[in-house]
């Protein structure tokens, strides 16, 4: 019988929630009247098996109709790597064909699959090609026929919009830091379907400054791997090692952190603190660390490729100063299970008090210096700390969810630019 092929552990399910909705067999048992029930259950369970299958085929054939067209800036490569890679990754394992539209000089390295489409922009970087370049990007992504646009970056907002009018396509705009009221975004109304945003607190700088868009923000926690062992303290035997990730275009931004180690290393205790990152005063830190005497506990080392790695080898994760962009290394520390010393203001969602970070006054020395020793004198809290927050993390931030809602705002921003075509 055809209702003998149903998925394996649901026949019977189905069968008796069948039987119970007819009649009930008489007392005499009688076969004729048990077949006929049977008979009866198999016509149901036909359709039913029909129904689920022609679900099945329609979601099908929902992402078959998606083919988005991603838009990254350099920033985006350097800074959201992780993440990317994780989109991407996610999007192909969907079997969602996906172009990646990015700068001509940059490197992409492992972070881009090998079924995405790449389109390097602008193909001839010269300014008097300007016009060439973007009549040859038009006809590479007419070739590709995307059905969505989704720029990743503010800063390539206007060109997200001019080829979202070209294409004829909705696109969504991803928005990562906070905005300030006269550095205005190129936003179309009749074109962008949604503000995607990270955290809540970006969400409500954006409605605040474009209350207009309000009903188009939609917040996707960008996901992560939380690792099943933390590795903070992990080794009683190991050197302690800290671990921050901060721009060095600014060395006020350390001064009251290394009064905080230098005294910590007064102190007696032994560690090693590792500050991963770039910017134009890097020299300007240097000299600032030779003259506090910390040349031989604190290095600097350039932003690498396999920077999970390098959070991983750390017990604790600073964050010197508040940030108005959501940091993925925060995020990524704390998927590793470094206990996290932070500070309130700016995009700080994932910076929960006592939950998922221990939190000092960036401005105050001695705030820096009580919260690290807090974690070297109780190895145990700091280990609580970061399993809290792995857990965390697996609770909101996984890139499952993170992929499914991307979908789903696709296809939502397909509809909508249908329902608007049909308004009068």
């Amino acid at each position: 019988m055809r209702f003998l092929q149903w998925p394996k552990g649901r026949f019977w399910d189905n069968i008796l929630q069948i039987l119970t909705g007819v009649s009930h067999l008489d007392d005499s048992g009688d076969l004729d009247c048990i077949l006929c029930k049977l008979a009866e259950a198999e016509n149901v369970l036909g359709k039913r098996m029909s129904e689920e299958q022609k679900d099945s085929g329609t979601e099908t054939i929902e992402k078959k109709l998606l083919r988005p067209a991603l838009i990254v800036s350099a920033e985006t490569i350097s800074e959201y790597s992780i993440f990317l890679k994780h989109l991407l990754v996610g999007l192909v394992d969907e079997s969602i064909p996906v172009a990646l539209v990015c700068p001509a000089n940059c490197d992409l390295g492992s972070v881009v699959p090998p079924s995405v489409q790449v389109i390097r922009h602008p193909a001839f970087n010269l300014p008097l090609l300007r016009r060439q370049n973007r009549r040859r990007l038009f006809e590479q992504l007419s070739d590709f026929k995307p059905t969505v646009l989704h720029c990743l970056c503010q800063s390539e907002a206007p060109l997200a919009r001019q080829l979202a009018w070209q294409l004829d396509l909705p696109y969504l705009l991803m928005v990562n830091s906070l905005q300030k009221r006269f550095g205005r975004l190129f936003i179309s109304s009749s074109r962008c379907a949604k503000i995607i945003v990270p955290a809540e607190s970006i969400a409500a700088n954006v409605a605040k400054l474009y209350p207009a868009f309000t009903d188009r923000i939609k917040r996707i926690n960008i996901g992560t791997f939380a690792s099943e062992t933390s590795s903070c303290f992990r080794e009683p035997r190991w050197l302690a090692s800290m671990v921050t990730a901060h721009s060095l275009n600014n060395e006020s931004d350390f001064e009251n952190l290394f009064g905080a180690v230098k005294h910590l290393a007064i102190d007696g205790y032994e560690f090693m603190l590792v500050i991963t990152g770039g910017g134009r005063a890097e020299k300007q830190v240097w000299k600032l660390l030779t003259a506090r005497g910390l040349s031989q506990i604190v290095t600097i080392v350039p932003r690498l490729e396999m920077l999970r790695q390098v959070l991983a080898a750390g017990d604790i994760f600073i964050q010197p100063q508040p940030s108005n962009t959501f940091n993925p290394l925060l995020l990524e520390a704390m998927s590793v299970g470094a206990a996290v010393a932070g500070c309130k203001g700016g995009v700080d969602d994932l910076i929960i008090e006592d939950k998922t970070a221990v939190v000092f006054d960036p401005t105050d020395e001695l705030s820096i210096y009580s919260t690290l020793q807090r974690l070297f004198d109780r190895r145990e809290l700091a280990q609580q700390i970061a399993t809290a927050a792995q857990q965390y993390l697996r609770e909101n931030y996984t890139v499952s969810n993170m992929i499914s809602s991307t979908l789903q705002a696709y296809d939502d921003a397909q509809s909508w630019l249908k329902h608007r075509r049909r308004l009068p």
